[in-house]
């Protein structure tokens, strides 16, 4: 690839996580510093992973639609099950729905061979049943993939997938079932701001917009926010922030994943 679209210098991802996990079930990470005895219920942590399907994603809509932006929306199934309404409006808006596992506790590497593959599926047709379109992208729970999960998505008819951070740019990726397009993850997603300032969430992106807009042509940035803690007023914030930052620049392209994907499959 010589060139984004309209030889824009830089491409900005605009990435939400909309995650779910099992029954009973919590995130390991919260902004709680007091971790209750194993084995027992986090309600509360239950409740705030909760927060992304009743409140966050809402938020983060209302967001993108000021700044008149589109994001890739990775989303579990069973968030999609419990919130179809979010799920349907996010495709109404053009948001791109991809894969990421059914619950974010059932981890790929897991699985056996079997498992991972019908659960792959098994996420492609509830967001083709909830919301019409069948996904073409997927991410897996923390980023974890298995040697199989490439060939499977691409054995499924997937045409991006996101667990690589092997490179700055998309590449095309083969496998024994056809090609993928595989694209980068974020270096620094909101929650790594948990206990610390949002603030910082801001600076880092400024600053590493700032480095790749002046000094890298054709540099990409995965601006990545999960609905249950960056659709939270401190972190949408923040969130707003930068993209009005960014916004004030002339030759940036805000694209989702399968946008970035076309893109390198027809130019590579």
């Amino acid at each position: 690839m010589k060139s984004w679209p309209n030889n824009a210098r830089l491409a900005v991802l605009p990435t939400v996580m909309f995650e779910s996990w099992s029954e009973g079930k919590a995130p390991p990470y919260s902004p709680m510093t007091t971790s209750l005895k194993p084995g027992t219920v986090d309600r509360l942590g239950v409740s705030w992973a909760e927060y992304g399907g009743k409140t966050g994603i809402w938020r983060l809509m209302r967001v993108l639609d000021e700044f008149e932006v589109r994001a890739t929306v990775c989303i579990s199934g069973k968030a999609a099950e419990q919130f179809p309404e979010a799920a349907r409006e996010l495709h109404k808006k053009e948001h791109e729905l991809a894969g990421h596992s059914y619950t974010q506790d059932l981890i790929l590497p897991y699985l056996n061979a079997e498992e991972e593959r019908e659960v792959i599926r098994r996420c492609a047709r509830i967001i083709e049943k909830v919301t019409g379109a069948k996904p073409c992208g997927w991410f897996s729970p923390v980023a974890a993939p298995t040697e199989h999960t490439a060939e499977y998505l691409a054995e499924e008819g997937f045409q991006w997938h996101g667990d690589y951070n092997d490179t700055d740019l998309p590449y095309a990726l083969k496998t024994a079932k056809g090609n993928l397009i595989a694209i980068p993850h974020s270096d620094f997603t909101d929650n790594r701001v948990l206990r610390g300032s949002p603030r910082d969430f801001y600076q880092v992106y400024k600053d590493t917009f700032d480095f790749l807009y002046g000094t890298e042509p054709m540099g990409m940035i995965n601006l990545t926010v999960h609905a249950h803690f960056g659709g939270r007023p401190l972190m949408s914030a923040m969130l707003a922030e930068i993209l009005r930052y960014i916004k004030g620049f002339p030759g940036v392209w805000f694209a989702r994943h399968d946008e970035i994907a076309r893109w390198v499959l027809d130019n590579r």
